[in-house]
Protein backbone atom coordinates (compact mmCIF):
# COMPACT_ATOMS: atom_id res chain seq x y z
CA UNK A 1 0.00 0.00 0.00
CA UNK A 2 1.44 3.34 -1.27
CA UNK A 3 1.20 5.97 1.60
CA UNK A 4 0.60 9.40 0.64
CA UNK A 5 2.68 11.96 1.43
CA UNK A 6 1.60 15.23 2.33
CA UNK A 7 2.85 18.80 0.15
CA UNK A 8 1.71 21.45 2.26
CA UNK A 9 4.65 21.82 4.49
CA UNK A 10 4.15 24.98 7.14
CA UNK A 11 7.29 25.81 9.59
CA UNK A 12 6.03 29.00 10.42
CA UNK A 13 2.73 31.35 10.85
CA UNK A 14 2.19 33.85 7.28
CA UNK A 15 3.38 35.94 7.27
CA UNK A 16 6.90 33.92 8.50
CA UNK A 17 9.75 36.39 10.32
CA UNK A 18 11.98 36.63 6.75
CA UNK A 19 8.53 37.37 4.69
CA UNK A 20 7.12 40.29 7.49
CA UNK A 21 10.28 42.26 7.14
CA UNK A 22 10.14 41.95 3.29
CA UNK A 23 6.74 43.26 3.93
CA UNK A 24 7.98 46.51 5.62
CA UNK A 25 10.43 46.80 2.70
CA UNK A 26 7.91 46.26 0.40
CA UNK A 27 5.77 49.27 1.88
CA UNK A 28 8.40 51.44 1.68
CA UNK A 29 9.15 51.15 -1.78
CA UNK A 30 6.21 50.00 -3.37
CA UNK A 31 3.49 52.17 -4.20
CA UNK A 32 0.11 49.95 -2.51
CA UNK A 33 -1.41 49.61 -6.37
CA UNK A 34 -0.27 46.30 -7.00
CA UNK A 35 -2.54 44.20 -5.50
CA UNK A 36 -0.84 40.63 -3.54
CA UNK A 37 -3.01 37.62 -2.96
CA UNK A 38 -0.67 35.82 -0.23
CA UNK A 39 1.50 37.57 2.29
CA UNK A 40 4.49 36.06 1.35
CA UNK A 41 7.66 35.66 -0.84
CA UNK A 42 8.83 32.98 -2.99
CA UNK A 43 12.14 31.31 -2.70
CA UNK A 44 11.49 28.95 -5.45
CA UNK A 45 8.67 26.69 -7.31
CA UNK A 46 8.00 23.51 -8.48
CA UNK A 47 5.11 21.97 -10.51
CA UNK A 48 2.22 23.14 -7.92
CA UNK A 49 4.20 23.67 -5.17
CA UNK A 50 5.77 27.20 -3.68
CA UNK A 51 8.24 27.68 -1.27
CA UNK A 52 8.59 30.65 0.66
CA UNK A 53 11.23 32.73 1.97
CA UNK A 54 10.48 31.27 5.53
CA UNK A 55 10.68 27.57 4.29
CA UNK A 56 6.39 26.95 4.57
CA UNK A 57 5.05 25.28 1.22
CA UNK A 58 2.18 25.34 -0.45
CA UNK A 59 0.07 23.99 -2.99
CA UNK A 60 -0.77 26.36 -5.85
CA UNK A 61 -4.25 26.91 -7.05
CA UNK A 62 -3.90 30.55 -8.35
CA UNK A 63 -0.76 29.23 -10.99
CA UNK A 64 0.46 33.32 -11.39
CA UNK A 65 -3.31 33.82 -12.72
CA UNK A 66 -3.38 30.95 -15.06
CA UNK A 67 -0.07 31.70 -16.15
CA UNK A 68 1.40 28.55 -14.53
CA UNK A 69 -0.55 25.86 -17.01
CA UNK A 70 2.81 24.24 -17.73
CA UNK A 71 3.75 24.60 -13.44
CA UNK A 72 6.43 26.38 -11.53
CA UNK A 73 9.98 25.67 -13.99
CA UNK A 74 9.01 22.99 -15.84
CA UNK A 75 12.96 21.11 -16.78
CA UNK A 76 12.66 21.32 -20.37
CA UNK A 77 11.79 25.07 -20.59
CA UNK A 78 14.13 26.09 -18.15
CA UNK A 79 16.86 23.99 -20.25
CA UNK A 80 15.74 25.71 -23.34
CA UNK A 81 16.47 28.99 -21.22
CA UNK A 82 19.58 28.17 -20.62
CA UNK A 83 20.69 27.07 -24.03
CA UNK A 84 19.11 30.44 -25.32
CA UNK A 85 21.14 32.53 -22.62
CA UNK A 86 24.39 31.72 -23.87
CA UNK A 87 23.31 32.41 -27.32
CA UNK A 88 21.77 36.06 -27.12
CA UNK A 89 19.27 38.03 -24.54
CA UNK A 90 17.73 40.52 -26.79
CA UNK A 91 18.74 41.67 -30.53
CA UNK A 92 15.35 43.51 -30.82
CA UNK A 93 13.38 41.94 -33.83
CA UNK A 94 13.13 45.15 -35.08
CA UNK A 95 16.76 45.37 -35.15
CA UNK A 96 17.89 41.97 -35.85
CA UNK A 97 15.30 39.07 -36.20
CA UNK A 98 16.22 35.36 -35.05
CA UNK A 99 14.55 32.13 -35.60
CA UNK A 100 12.89 31.32 -32.50
CA UNK A 101 10.01 34.29 -32.96
CA UNK A 102 9.37 32.77 -36.74
CA UNK A 103 9.20 29.17 -35.84
CA UNK A 104 7.00 30.14 -32.94
CA UNK A 105 5.22 32.40 -35.45
CA UNK A 106 4.62 29.69 -38.03
CA UNK A 107 3.69 26.52 -34.62
CA UNK A 108 0.98 29.16 -33.84
CA UNK A 109 -0.32 29.70 -36.99
CA UNK A 110 -0.62 25.83 -37.49
CA UNK A 111 -2.48 25.13 -33.98
CA UNK A 112 -4.96 27.68 -33.82
CA UNK A 113 -8.53 27.21 -35.23
CA UNK A 114 -8.61 27.25 -38.74
CA UNK A 115 -7.06 26.05 -41.59
CA UNK A 116 -6.59 29.09 -43.48
CA UNK A 117 -3.82 31.49 -43.76
CA UNK A 118 -2.70 33.28 -40.84
CA UNK A 119 0.14 35.56 -39.50
CA UNK A 120 1.46 35.67 -35.95
CA UNK A 121 3.49 38.71 -34.18
CA UNK A 122 4.16 38.76 -30.81
CA UNK A 123 4.24 41.55 -27.95
CA UNK A 124 4.88 41.52 -24.21
CA UNK A 125 1.88 41.39 -22.37
CA UNK A 126 -1.96 40.15 -22.87
CA UNK A 127 -2.95 44.08 -22.64
CA UNK A 128 -0.41 44.86 -25.47
CA UNK A 129 -2.04 41.67 -27.61
CA UNK A 130 -5.17 43.08 -26.98
CA UNK A 131 -4.57 46.93 -27.99
CA UNK A 132 -2.77 45.55 -31.06
CA UNK A 133 -5.64 43.35 -32.30
CA UNK A 134 -7.69 46.79 -31.80
CA UNK A 135 -5.62 48.36 -34.18
CA UNK A 136 -5.37 45.76 -36.57
CA UNK A 137 -9.26 45.58 -36.92
CA UNK A 138 -9.64 49.22 -37.29
CA UNK A 139 -6.63 49.37 -39.53
CA UNK A 140 -8.01 46.78 -41.78
CA UNK A 141 -11.81 47.79 -41.92
CA UNK A 142 -11.29 51.66 -41.51
CA UNK A 143 -14.48 51.15 -38.90
CA UNK A 144 -13.77 53.01 -35.22
CA UNK A 145 -16.45 51.19 -33.09
CA UNK A 146 -15.37 48.25 -30.89
CA UNK A 147 -17.97 45.91 -28.83
CA UNK A 148 -16.66 43.80 -25.89
CA UNK A 149 -19.00 42.50 -23.34
CA UNK A 150 -20.26 43.12 -19.62
CA UNK A 151 -17.86 41.42 -16.78
CA UNK A 152 -14.92 41.12 -19.48
CA UNK A 153 -11.69 41.78 -18.67
CA UNK A 154 -9.24 43.02 -21.09
CA UNK A 155 -6.29 44.75 -19.81
CA UNK A 156 -5.20 47.51 -17.69
CA UNK A 157 -3.91 50.09 -20.82
CA UNK A 158 -6.04 52.56 -21.92
CA UNK A 159 -7.85 50.74 -24.63
CA UNK A 160 -7.94 47.13 -22.80
CA UNK A 161 -8.98 48.74 -19.66
CA UNK A 162 -11.84 50.84 -21.64
CA UNK A 163 -13.01 47.86 -22.94
CA UNK A 164 -13.16 46.21 -19.49
CA UNK A 165 -16.44 45.63 -17.37
CA UNK A 166 -15.11 45.53 -13.98
CA UNK A 167 -15.49 49.49 -12.43
CA UNK A 168 -13.23 48.81 -9.32
CA UNK A 169 -10.44 48.56 -9.47
CA UNK A 170 -9.55 48.35 -12.76
CA UNK A 171 -11.20 51.43 -13.71
CA UNK A 172 -12.35 53.84 -11.06
CA UNK A 173 -10.78 57.93 -11.16
CA UNK A 174 -8.87 56.61 -14.62
CA UNK A 175 -11.12 58.16 -16.60
CA UNK A 176 -12.30 59.37 -19.47
CA UNK A 177 -11.52 55.92 -21.24
CA UNK A 178 -11.50 55.12 -25.13
CA UNK A 179 -13.74 56.65 -27.17
CA UNK A 180 -16.31 54.24 -29.61
CA UNK A 181 -16.20 51.35 -26.91
CA UNK A 182 -19.36 49.86 -26.13
CA UNK A 183 -20.34 47.06 -23.83
CA UNK A 184 -23.24 44.33 -24.83
CA UNK A 185 -24.39 41.62 -21.84
CA UNK A 186 -23.17 38.36 -21.46
CA UNK A 187 -24.82 35.30 -20.71
CA UNK A 188 -24.52 34.39 -16.77
CA UNK A 189 -27.16 31.00 -16.78
CA UNK A 190 -26.88 31.07 -13.32
CA UNK A 191 -28.34 34.44 -12.67
CA UNK A 192 -30.49 34.44 -14.91
CA UNK A 193 -34.75 35.12 -14.03
CA UNK A 194 -36.38 32.38 -12.42
CA UNK A 195 -37.95 30.61 -15.79
CA UNK A 196 -35.60 31.89 -18.30
CA UNK A 197 -33.76 29.45 -19.61
CA UNK A 198 -30.46 29.11 -21.54
CA UNK A 199 -31.60 29.67 -24.80
CA UNK A 200 -34.02 32.50 -23.70
CA UNK A 201 -30.84 34.18 -22.41
CA UNK A 202 -29.09 34.20 -25.53
CA UNK A 203 -32.27 35.11 -27.45
CA UNK A 204 -32.40 38.11 -25.44
CA UNK A 205 -28.73 39.20 -25.72
CA UNK A 206 -28.70 38.54 -29.30
CA UNK A 207 -31.62 40.72 -30.04
CA UNK A 208 -30.14 43.40 -28.13
CA UNK A 209 -27.31 43.51 -30.13
CA UNK A 210 -29.35 44.11 -33.55
CA UNK A 211 -30.99 46.85 -31.47
CA UNK A 212 -27.95 48.28 -30.41
CA UNK A 213 -27.35 48.85 -34.29
CA UNK A 214 -30.60 50.64 -34.44
CA UNK A 215 -30.17 52.89 -31.53
CA UNK A 216 -26.21 53.46 -30.98
CA UNK A 217 -23.84 52.50 -33.82
CA UNK A 218 -24.64 50.81 -37.04
CA UNK A 219 -23.44 47.81 -38.20
CA UNK A 220 -21.00 49.34 -40.43
CA UNK A 221 -19.21 51.39 -38.15
CA UNK A 222 -18.22 48.68 -35.74
CA UNK A 223 -14.50 47.31 -36.85
CA UNK A 224 -14.59 44.08 -34.35
CA UNK A 225 -16.03 42.36 -31.41
CA UNK A 226 -14.08 40.99 -28.39
CA UNK A 227 -15.06 38.14 -26.24
CA UNK A 228 -13.22 35.84 -23.62
CA UNK A 229 -14.44 32.32 -24.65
CA UNK A 230 -14.80 31.87 -20.93
CA UNK A 231 -15.16 35.02 -19.15
CA UNK A 232 -11.84 35.17 -16.80
CA UNK A 233 -11.52 38.29 -14.17
CA UNK A 234 -16.03 37.86 -14.72
CA UNK A 235 -16.55 34.50 -12.99
CA UNK A 236 -15.16 31.98 -15.03
CA UNK A 237 -18.50 32.03 -16.81
CA UNK A 238 -19.15 29.88 -20.18
CA UNK A 239 -21.53 30.66 -22.62
CA UNK A 240 -23.29 28.48 -24.33
CA UNK A 241 -21.27 26.79 -27.93
CA UNK A 242 -24.83 28.26 -29.88
CA UNK A 243 -24.74 31.76 -28.11
CA UNK A 244 -21.03 31.81 -29.58
CA UNK A 245 -21.35 30.91 -32.97
CA UNK A 246 -24.80 33.23 -33.03
CA UNK A 247 -22.16 36.64 -31.94
CA UNK A 248 -19.57 35.34 -35.01
CA UNK A 249 -22.95 34.86 -37.21
CA UNK A 250 -23.80 38.53 -36.98
CA UNK A 251 -20.10 39.65 -37.11
CA UNK A 252 -19.81 37.52 -40.35
CA UNK A 253 -23.41 39.42 -41.59
CA UNK A 254 -21.89 42.79 -41.11
CA UNK A 255 -18.19 42.71 -42.11
CA UNK A 256 -17.55 42.90 -38.20
CA UNK A 257 -13.86 41.06 -37.15
CA UNK A 258 -14.32 38.53 -34.04
CA UNK A 259 -11.41 38.76 -31.73
CA UNK A 260 -10.96 36.02 -29.47
CA UNK A 261 -9.41 36.73 -25.87
CA UNK A 262 -7.68 33.85 -25.25
CA UNK A 263 -5.08 35.55 -23.07
CA UNK A 264 -6.65 33.25 -19.56
CA UNK A 265 -8.20 30.61 -21.42
CA UNK A 266 -5.45 29.06 -24.28
CA UNK A 267 -2.74 26.75 -24.09
CA UNK A 268 -4.34 23.57 -22.36
CA UNK A 269 -6.29 25.61 -19.69
CA UNK A 270 -10.13 24.16 -20.76
CA UNK A 271 -9.53 20.80 -21.99
CA UNK A 272 -8.58 22.46 -25.23
CA UNK A 273 -5.46 23.73 -26.85
CA UNK A 274 -7.92 26.96 -26.99
CA UNK A 275 -11.57 27.60 -25.53
CA UNK A 276 -12.83 28.81 -28.87
CA UNK A 277 -12.53 25.02 -29.97
CA UNK A 278 -15.28 24.35 -27.86
CA UNK A 279 -17.94 26.62 -29.97
CA UNK A 280 -16.24 25.40 -33.06
CA UNK A 281 -16.14 28.97 -34.06
CA UNK A 282 -12.89 30.29 -36.28
CA UNK A 283 -12.16 33.65 -34.61
CA UNK A 284 -10.94 36.50 -37.15
CA UNK A 285 -7.66 37.27 -34.47
CA UNK A 286 -6.84 36.17 -31.71
CA UNK A 287 -5.42 37.12 -28.53
CA UNK A 288 -2.76 34.94 -26.29
CA UNK A 289 -0.32 35.45 -23.19
CA UNK A 290 -0.20 34.24 -19.74
CA UNK A 291 0.27 30.24 -20.11
CA UNK A 292 2.08 30.75 -23.48
CA UNK A 293 5.27 30.59 -22.34
CA UNK A 294 5.26 29.10 -18.86
CA UNK A 295 5.41 32.64 -17.53
CA UNK A 296 7.84 34.63 -19.15
CA UNK A 297 6.50 38.06 -20.52
CA UNK A 298 5.09 36.88 -23.92
CA UNK A 299 1.90 37.70 -25.86
CA UNK A 300 0.43 36.95 -29.18
CA UNK A 301 -2.29 38.38 -32.01
CA UNK A 302 -2.91 35.62 -34.84
CA UNK A 303 -4.63 36.11 -37.63
CA UNK A 304 -6.03 35.65 -41.33
CA UNK A 305 -3.15 36.94 -43.39
CA UNK A 306 -4.86 39.78 -44.96
CA UNK A 307 -6.39 41.40 -42.13
CA UNK A 308 -2.62 41.02 -40.02
CA UNK A 309 -1.10 42.94 -43.55
CA UNK A 310 -3.40 45.96 -43.25
CA UNK A 311 -0.94 47.70 -40.82
CA UNK A 312 2.08 49.00 -43.00
CA UNK A 313 6.06 47.99 -41.68
CA UNK A 314 6.20 50.12 -38.60
CA UNK A 315 2.53 50.71 -37.24
CA UNK A 316 2.73 47.06 -35.15
CA UNK A 317 5.62 46.39 -32.70
CA UNK A 318 7.47 46.65 -29.55
CA UNK A 319 10.57 46.96 -28.46
CA UNK A 320 10.92 43.93 -26.23
CA UNK A 321 8.16 42.12 -27.94
CA UNK A 322 8.49 38.55 -28.50
CA UNK A 323 11.19 38.55 -27.13
CA UNK A 324 13.85 35.15 -27.63
CA UNK A 325 13.79 33.90 -24.44
CA UNK A 326 9.80 33.74 -24.41
CA UNK A 327 9.85 32.35 -27.82
CA UNK A 328 12.13 29.70 -26.94
CA UNK A 329 9.92 29.22 -23.57
CA UNK A 330 6.98 29.23 -25.33
CA UNK A 331 7.85 26.43 -27.89
CA UNK A 332 8.66 24.19 -25.17
CA UNK A 333 4.96 24.96 -23.49
CA UNK A 334 3.77 23.89 -26.49
CA UNK A 335 5.82 20.54 -26.97
CA UNK A 336 5.16 19.65 -23.01
CA UNK A 337 1.54 20.50 -23.76
CA UNK A 338 1.38 17.93 -27.13
CA UNK A 339 3.77 14.83 -25.54
CA UNK A 340 2.10 15.00 -21.84
CA UNK A 341 -1.59 15.64 -23.20
CA UNK A 342 -2.29 18.27 -20.90
CA UNK A 343 -5.46 19.11 -22.62
CA UNK A 344 -7.06 15.82 -21.49
CA UNK A 345 -5.30 16.48 -18.06
CA UNK A 346 -7.21 19.89 -17.73
CA UNK A 347 -10.73 17.79 -17.92
CA UNK A 348 -9.60 15.71 -15.59
CA UNK A 349 -8.82 17.98 -13.35
CA UNK A 350 -12.21 19.62 -13.71
CA UNK A 351 -14.18 16.51 -13.36
CA UNK A 352 -12.85 15.81 -10.35
CA UNK A 353 -13.05 19.30 -8.89
CA UNK A 354 -16.67 19.88 -10.01
CA UNK A 355 -17.29 16.09 -8.31
CA UNK A 356 -16.09 17.24 -4.75
CA UNK A 357 -17.83 20.52 -4.80
CA UNK A 358 -21.05 19.02 -5.71
CA UNK A 359 -20.62 16.91 -3.10
CA UNK A 360 -19.61 19.45 -0.74
CA UNK A 361 -23.11 21.11 -1.87
CA UNK A 362 -25.25 18.90 -0.04
CA UNK A 363 -23.76 19.70 3.60
CA UNK A 364 -22.30 23.68 2.22
CA UNK A 365 -25.58 25.91 2.14
CA UNK A 366 -23.58 28.70 0.95
CA UNK A 367 -21.97 26.83 -2.48
CA UNK A 368 -23.98 28.65 -4.88
CA UNK A 369 -23.27 27.14 -7.98
CA UNK A 370 -20.48 25.25 -9.71
CA UNK A 371 -19.06 25.20 -12.95
CA UNK A 372 -15.83 24.51 -15.45
CA UNK A 373 -14.83 24.26 -18.56
CA UNK A 374 -11.91 21.71 -18.09
CA UNK A 375 -9.44 22.98 -15.80
CA UNK A 376 -10.93 26.61 -15.37
CA UNK A 377 -13.27 25.81 -12.47
CA UNK A 378 -15.11 28.30 -10.22
CA UNK A 379 -17.06 28.13 -6.78
CA UNK A 380 -19.92 30.62 -6.35
CA UNK A 381 -20.25 31.52 -2.64
CA UNK A 382 -23.51 32.98 -1.81
CA UNK A 383 -25.70 33.87 1.10
CA UNK A 384 -28.41 31.58 0.50
CA UNK A 385 -29.24 29.25 -2.59
CA UNK A 386 -32.67 30.79 -2.72
CA UNK A 387 -31.53 34.72 -3.04
CA UNK A 388 -28.79 33.65 -4.53
CA UNK A 389 -27.29 37.54 -3.02
CA UNK A 390 -23.45 36.68 -3.20
CA UNK A 391 -21.45 36.69 -0.48
CA UNK A 392 -17.92 38.26 -0.96
CA UNK A 393 -17.01 38.72 2.35
CA UNK A 394 -17.38 34.99 2.85
CA UNK A 395 -15.39 34.47 -0.04
CA UNK A 396 -12.53 36.69 1.16
CA UNK A 397 -12.77 34.81 4.43
CA UNK A 398 -12.68 31.21 2.62
CA UNK A 399 -9.31 32.07 0.68
CA UNK A 400 -7.98 34.03 3.70
CA UNK A 401 -8.00 30.58 6.14
CA UNK A 402 -6.77 29.25 2.69
CA UNK A 403 -3.73 30.90 2.70
CA UNK A 404 -3.34 30.63 6.54
CA UNK A 405 -3.34 26.66 6.26
CA UNK A 406 -0.88 26.38 2.79
CA UNK A 407 -3.54 26.84 -0.18
CA UNK A 408 -3.07 29.62 -2.95
CA UNK A 409 -6.41 30.40 -4.02
CA UNK A 410 -8.03 33.96 -5.50
CA UNK A 411 -11.35 35.31 -5.95
CA UNK A 412 -12.79 36.47 -9.18
CA UNK A 413 -15.84 37.77 -10.34
CA UNK A 414 -17.96 41.26 -10.52
CA UNK A 415 -19.35 40.54 -6.91
CA UNK A 416 -16.25 39.55 -5.76
CA UNK A 417 -17.84 36.18 -4.36
CA UNK A 418 -16.24 33.82 -6.78
CA UNK A 419 -13.24 31.18 -5.72
CA UNK A 420 -11.49 30.21 -8.99
CA UNK A 421 -8.62 27.54 -9.87
CA UNK A 422 -6.68 27.54 -11.82
CA UNK A 423 -3.73 25.00 -10.72
CA UNK A 424 -1.34 23.90 -12.87
CA UNK A 425 -2.20 21.04 -14.98
CA UNK A 426 0.67 19.23 -14.14
CA UNK A 427 -0.38 19.41 -10.69
CA UNK A 428 -0.47 15.34 -9.12
CA UNK A 429 -3.79 13.40 -8.23
CA UNK A 430 -1.91 13.76 -4.76
CA UNK A 431 -1.62 17.64 -4.43
CA UNK A 432 -5.22 17.91 -6.14
CA UNK A 433 -6.99 16.27 -3.59
CA UNK A 434 -4.87 17.76 -0.43
CA UNK A 435 -5.54 21.07 -1.98
CA UNK A 436 -9.39 20.76 -1.71
CA UNK A 437 -9.33 18.90 1.68
CA UNK A 438 -8.32 21.95 2.86
CA UNK A 439 -10.53 24.02 1.21
CA UNK A 440 -13.15 21.58 2.63
CA UNK A 441 -11.61 22.02 5.65
CA UNK A 442 -11.73 25.82 5.54
CA UNK A 443 -15.53 25.78 4.48
CA UNK A 444 -16.49 23.35 7.44
CA UNK A 445 -14.94 25.38 9.72
CA UNK A 446 -16.59 28.72 8.66
CA UNK A 447 -19.78 26.98 8.83
CA UNK A 448 -19.27 25.91 11.94
CA UNK A 449 -17.62 28.43 13.72
CA UNK A 450 -19.47 31.82 11.58
CA UNK A 451 -18.85 33.97 9.52
CA UNK A 452 -17.72 37.71 10.61
CA UNK A 453 -19.68 40.28 9.41
CA UNK A 454 -18.03 43.79 9.16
Amino acid sequence: MTMKTESINLVTEIPGPKAAELLKRREQHVPRGPFNTVHTFIEKGTGALVTDVDGNTFIDFAGAIGSLNAGHCPPAVVESLKTQLEKYLHPCFHVMMYEPYIELAEKLNRITPGTHNKKTFFLSSGAEAVENAIKIARKYTGRRAIISFERGFHGRTYMAMSLTSKVKPYKNGFGPFAPDTYKMPYPYYYRAPEGMTREDVDEQIIKQFHNFFLSEVPAEDVAAVIMEPVQGEGGFIVPSKSFVQRIKKICEENGILFIADEVQTGFARTGKMFAMEHSEVIPDLMTMSKSIAAGLPLSAVTGRAEIMDAPSSGEIGGTYGGSPLGCVAALEVIKMIEKENLTERANKIGESIVHFFKQLQEDIAFIGEVRTLGAMTAIEIVKNRTEKEPDKELTMQILQEAHRRGLILMSAGLYGNIIRILSPLVITDDQLDEGLAVLKEVMFHLKQTGIKRS
